[in-house]
């Protein structure tokens, strides 16, 4: 359950770290049995959990809290259902930590290789989304991890009940409770203590809005792994097709609920005639979205784009909202995507093998999409894939985070 906020922090840091000192005497199947365990219990806690969200969303508003908000905080049966189907589609994953991958070097005469083990106590801090805590608890269990989740005040009926449902479940299946426990959010100096605390803490998820990422990677000396959500890019060439780029802008927006990998910035070529852009603009206004364009662009199409402002082109919207901005090369593209763009996910649309190239080459993206939709799915059914979300931070952990982010190596020297 989260913890009273008269529990210290300290001791709820220590708890979490014993339990996962505790889950490493467990084998893979072992800890699948708990990930199950807690599909079925969110599947029959559904009400108590759907209540409980009521309460926060009643209180949201009370509190005058901004719809974009409280869109990302209402739970429904489908979103629930959802998380259920990403939990049994972890339990069927390969375990982690049964990789064994060959070293870059060998220790003459010994054989050197490199095991995957766990990182140890993750913290999930987040805004909106109450789901989400759910399946980090799935990755935290299936790599051998403990977990600590830490919302806001607008989900912490959600995540009270969330957490007392998980820790029933592990109860149940024999695994230790505190490998995944919950920080009060009505103390900032909580926060801030489970940030700098390198002694029990070993990495630091935050999930939500500029803000939050921009203070807790301010704050924190223990490592950041920053997920990234929405201002993404589309460079629509010359020779790209219509109805592809249409498409591709559409799609983008629609996983469910959050906007990943939404495309929110697109520059175009001059060389786009004025009938085609009509013909896009009209289209995605039909679809219910707001277009905003640059000086230019503004004033050529007054009835469909408002002008923008110089900040728009570096921060999300995190709404159906796109932007447009017109670029006289694809050189020129490049160089604005890597400047302002999130960097875990831009695109182009081009019929040119040079420019997918040069994209491919030239951007500075954690994921590039070439004439495909970047839209995310946590599961999207193919294989094993299973993912929490996309990190557009440089290093190792840089793209979609998966059961291996939770992990690192242990470099082994056999005799």
């Amino acid at each position: 359950m989260i913890e009273s906020s008269s529990t210290p922090p300290l001791t709820i840091f220590k708890q979490a770290y014993n339990a996962f000192l505790a889950l490493g005497q467990f084998n893979g199947n072992e800890r699948n049995r708990g990930v199950i365990a807690i599909a079925n219990a969110i599947k029959t806690g559904f009400d108590r959990i759907l209540e409980a969200n009521t309460l926060d969303l009643e209180v949201s508003r009370e509190m005058a809290v901004s719809e974009q908000m409280i869109r990302w905080l209402r739970l429904t049966p489908e979103r629930l259902e959802t998380t259920v189907e990403v939990l049994q589609q972890l339990a069927e994953a390969s375990d982690p930590l049964q990789q064994v991958i060959n070293a870059a070097y060998q220790l003459n005469p010994s054989q050197t290789y490199c095991q995957r083990m766990p990182l140890g106590v993750i913290a999930f801090v987040y805004e909106g989304f109450p789901e989400l805590a759910m399946v980090a608890a799935g990755f935290s269990l299936k790599s051998g991890n403990s977990l600590i989740i830490r919302g806001s005040n607008a989900s912490s009926h959600s995540d009270e009940v969330i957490t007392e449902i998980i820790q029933e479940a592990l109860e149940d299946v024999g695994l230790p409770v505190d490998c995944v426990s919950g920080l009060p959010c009505d103390s900032s100096p909580s926060l801030e203590e489970l940030l700098t605390q390198e002694n029990y803490v070993n990495l630091i998820i935050p999930y939500g809005r500029p803000s939050l990422i921009g203070r807790v990677s301010q704050l924190a000396t223990v490592p950041v792994l920053r997920a990234a959500m929405g201002n993404c890019y589309l460079y629509w060439s010359p020779s790209g097709d219509l109805e592809l780029a249409r498409q591709v802008i559409i799609d983008s927006h629609g996983s469910i609920p959050d906007p990943v990998n939404a495309i929110e910035k697109v520059l175009i070529s001059p060389h786009h005639n004025s009938s085609t852009l009509s013909r896009l603009f009209k289209s995605l206004q039909e679809k219910g979205f707001k277009l905003r364009g640059d000086t230019r662009l503004a004033a050529d199409f007054p009835e469909h784009l408002t002008i923008t402002t110089d900040n728009d082109w570096q921060r999300p919207y995190l709404e159906k909202t796109v932007a447009f901005r017109l670029v006289d090369t694809l050189t020129d593209a490049i160089a604005w995507i890597n400047k302002y763009s999130s960097g875990h996910a831009d695109c182009i649309v081009t019929e040119s093998y040079r420019e997918s190239r040069q994209f491919a080459m030239e951007s500075d993206s954690a994921l590039v999409y070439i004439n495909s939709s970047p839209r995310f799915d946590r599961n999207p059914k193919q294989g094993e894939s299973v993912f929490l979300g996309i990190s557009n931070q440089k290093g190792q952990r840089r793209g979609l985070i998966n059961l291996e982010t939770f992990t690192t190596l242990k470099q082994v020297v056999q005799g």
